[in-house]
């Protein structure tokens, strides 16, 4: 199985360069056409998130949109998908980063109780527990 790299992900969702955009098209429907899946690690949707807020300034709704798209997508495997997909539903309500938030999400999956931070505003979310407090 091939992984995508942030940079596929990010051309395939702004297509802010035409060539590029049509070459992620054309793997994404040769993995279709040949019934394969394509790997997306946790810190590509960690730092495609980062790039669209960041880069493109894309609101944190169409963000949120888009990532829900693609875990739709059958020839893309996400690793922690129930935390990415718990993630997607919970960032619509909440007020943290989504950075902050996936973390979170992605810790509790991995078995962990609670992430420790200094982030007074990550430590109000259950996922989080503020160190020194």
């Amino acid at each position: 199985m091939k992984a995508l790299d942030t940079n596929v992900l990010v051309r395939f969702l702004v297509k802010d360069d035409e060539r590029q955009a049509k070459a992620v098209y054309q793997v994404f429907k040769e993995a279709e056409a040949h019934k394969q899946q394509l790997w997306v690690p946790l810190l590509v949707i960690l730092e495609t998130l980062w790039v669209l807020e960041a880069v493109y300034e894309i609101q944190k709704a169409d963000i949120l949109e888009s990532i829900a798209e693609l875990l739709l997508m059958p020839i893309l495997k996400f690793e922690a998908q129930p935390a990415v997909r718990r993630f997607v539903m919970s960032a619509h309500e909440s007020r943290m980063e989504l950075a902050d938030l996936l973390i979170g999400h992605s810790a509790v999956y991995s078995v962990s109780d609670a992430v420790l931070t200094f982030d007074k505003k990550a430590s109000k979310s259950p996922l989080f527990e503020l160190i020194g407090k």
